[in-house]
């Protein structure tokens, strides 16, 4: 099913700037993530800089300054795509309800979502929540623990959650995981 053209988002979106400037919530977090990025793998990063050479591409990111995974993975985004020239935008979550409930996660409204469109709004792609490898654990999860009602569901959500932050790892580990998937997403749109 394709998804609806988001041009008219387009202008209602702030840009990353705003976003990080706008933040009351991990902003110093947010930054020093932001800060910390290098790129380890030569191949990515000359992907990222011959995009540059396409004018057709542009990014809206639905997100919120109170999630970690925003915390963790759009300064990724946004420094990988400020390399390839993509334009990208930001949807706070809150205020595009209409757009989240279009790139539910496994049912929910799990964010980030990066989502690629063309110039003329047309969705090609999109990426998000998290890293694929950190996401895994998260399915297991859910696969295993159907029922949000459980006396221990809460208890089981936070075993989780730590485990998560592990695969993640410390500072900037889960850096190359994510550029690595924004390049294969990038690579077929």
């Amino acid at each position: 099913m394709s998804k609806r053209n988001l041009a008219d988002k387009w202008e209602q979106a702030i840009t990353p700037q705003q976003f990080m400037d706008g933040m009351t919530k991990n902003k110093e977090t947010f930054h020093d993530n932001y800060q910390l990025f290098n790129w380890t793998d030569l191949d990515d990063h000359e992907f990222f800089k011959l995009l540059n050479q396409r004018d057709d591409l542009r990014s809206l990111i639905v997100a919120a300054d109170w999630c970690g995974d925003v915390v963790r993975n759009i300064p990724v985004v946004f420094r990988a795509f400020e390399e390839g020239g993509i334009p990208t935008k930001v949807l706070i979550m809150e205020e595009h309800l209409d757009v989240i409930d279009e790139y539910l996660t496994m049912g929910g409204r799990s964010i980030p979502v990066v989502i690629i469109t063309d110039t003329g709004g047309h969705v090609l792609g999109q990426w998000g929540p998290r890293p694929e490898h950190v996401q895994e654990l998260m399915v297991q999860f859910r696969e295993e623990n159907p029922d949000r009602e459980a006396p221990d569901y809460k208890d089981k959500m936070a075993v989780v959650r730590q485990h998560m932050m592990e695969r993640y790892g410390e500072g900037s580990a889960s850096h190359a995981m994510v550029i690595r998937e924004l390049h294969e997403l990038l690579s077929g749109v």
